[in-house]
């Protein structure tokens, strides 16, 4: 029997329209649907309610109850109301409520661990080993955490057993708040200093604690999704800026200007930047600063990978050239130590807080809400931050990142077909496919058809919210030996793939 996806599969090819592109249409009409949404009508997963059935009957120019296939029986079109569906079950023709999402995650994307990665999953569980490139998890590469940092937590493990303050442990604000020192934050003290559960907590609480419906919040594009998905589910508009590939994929300045208006509130820049492994001169962050400060705008700056720098070069935070402005600058310990798992992130506020107050106390009060972030993590922050105890060794001539860096950029680069930016910080790089070559219009397909041909996992462009379907994201924390057994395919792939 033919079903909703079968109908909806077929009209697309017909107009020769992808997910992506229904997705747009849908935001320009004001609809809210998310990529995950289509994906979910498309494969079977779910089906759409009557509002979104006919946006999608119009879009592909079909009649509505084709579309819908009489999926409701007695009805040519769903149910009006969204979080209630009925269906018969298998006792006799009761009717069951089934529970919906929430409708604040219809344009929440997060495919970093997406559809893509959800296939890789599925191909495992059936016995496939998968060669994963997609994501920055160092320890199933071999990475350790130092003997040091884990010696110190299992020895502080039964002081570790209550809440800390909200905010965190004493000893480990007080380390963070001198690292934020080292690094000419200005105006910090220790009440200016949050921990989370990783960085990815704080930005959540963050967004939430700003946004109002509306409020416009400039991001990166290419960014790390988590910053869109946040700034969405808060209620706020993402406006994405574009990061220039000619120019090492620096923030292009004036693209961010005239993407500034009145409901816009704050900028974003992560440097290090995930997924291009750029890292920003002292010179674009100063445009950046001087952009904010002419619009009056708050700076939150992620700088999770600030100790994983190469080739010489040094890190500058943004707020250290802003003292007149609110920053918020984001870093922690899972990537510099190797502890991804131990989920040990913080936040400094920074600059004028005068400025911020009332928004100061919507984040103590989300902080307080969540009571603390992992105390035992807290407890090793110290030691972390107060010795040789990082990536040091790893990023410099001979270290396994700065290697396996030098190995896969030039790999890569050989493939005809593909071009790429050296990455200067972080483990990751962003190579272009030259789609004309290949005759990609989609990339989230070019990488399932890479998985399922060659069992390489890797991130399309578009989970990074990169509109072109002509990138993806690498991860070069495999030992070089793996990296080459996943080039060499990814080369053989490349020779007879075409969409």
């Amino acid at each position: 029997m033919e079903t909703f996806a079968d109908r909806l599969k077929a009209a697309m090819n017909k107009q020769g329209l992808k997910q992506v592109d229904l997705v747009r249409l849908a935001q320009q009409k004001g609809i809210k649907l998310g990529k995950s949404h289509v994906s979910q009508y498309v494969s079977g997963k779910t089906i759409p309610r009557t509002d979104i059935l006919h946006f999608l009957a119009d879009a592909l120019q079909v009649d509505p109850d084709w579309l819908n296939n009489n999926n409701n029986n007695d009805d040519s079109t769903l149910s009006d109301v969204d979080e209630i569906q009925t269906f018969a079950d298998n006792s006799g023709g009761m009717k069951v409520r089934e529970f919906k999402k929430s409708s604040k995650l219809n344009n929440v994307l997060y495919d970093v661990r997406g559809p893509v990665v959800d296939e890789a999953a599925r191909m495992e569980e059936m016995g496939t080993h998968v060669l994963k490139l997609n994501i920055g998890n160092p320890a199933p590469f071999g990475f350790r955490t130092p003997d040091e940092v884990i010696y110190d937590m299992s020895r502080q493990l039964s002081d570790c057993e209550g809440y800390s303050a909200s905010a965190g442990l004493f000893s480990a604000r007080k380390a963070i708040m001198q690292y934020a020192q080292l690094k000419h934050l200005p105006n910090v003290t220790m009440s200016d200093i949050y921990t989370g559960n990783g960085v990815s907590e704080l930005i959540n609480l963050t967004m939430s604690a700003l946004l109002d419906t509306g409020d416009e919040i400039l991001i990166p594009s290419p960014d790390y999704p988590l910053w869109t998905a946040c700034a969405t589910l808060a209620g706020g508009k993402p406006v994405h800026y574009i990061c220039d590939e000619q120019s090492d994929w620096y923030p292009d300045i004036e693209d961010m200007r005239k993407k500034i208006n009145d409901r816009t509130k704050a900028i974003v820049i992560i440097n290090p930047n995930n997924p291009t492994g750029a890292l920003y001169p002292k010179e674009v962050l100063q445009q950046i600063v001087d952009l904010a400060r002419e619009h009056q705008l708050i700076i939150f700056s992620d700088e999770i990978y600030d100790r994983l720098v190469m080739d010489g070069k040094e890190h500058v935070s943004i707020a250290s050239l802003a003292p007149d402005l609110f920053c918020v600058t984001f870093s922690g310990l899972s990537k510099s130590h190797m502890i991804a798992g131990f989920r040990i992130g913080w936040m400094i506020l920074s600059g004028n807080k005068n400025i911020a107050r009332d928004y100061i106390e919507g984040i103590k009060m989300l902080s307080n809400m969540r009571l603390c972030s992992n105390v035992p993590a807290q407890s090793i922050v110290q030691t972390a931050l107060g010795g040789h105890q990082s990536v040091n060794d790893y990023i410099v001539p001979g270290g396994r990142i700065y290697e396996q860096r030098e190995y896969v950029y030039k790999a890569l680069t050989d493939i005809p077909g593909i071009s790429a930016v050296k990455p200067q910080a972080a483990f990751y790089m962003f190579p272009k496919i030259d789609t004309k070559k290949f005759n990609i219009v989609n990339d989230e397909k070019f990488a399932l058809d890479l998985l399922r041909d060659k069992k390489i996992l890797i991130v399309q462009g578009s989970g990074f919210n990169w509109h072109q379907p002509d990138h993806f994201r690498v991860v070069y924390l495999p030992r070089i030996e793996v990296l080459k057994e996943a080039v060499g395919k990814i080369g053989e792939f490349l020779q007879y793939y075409r969409q």
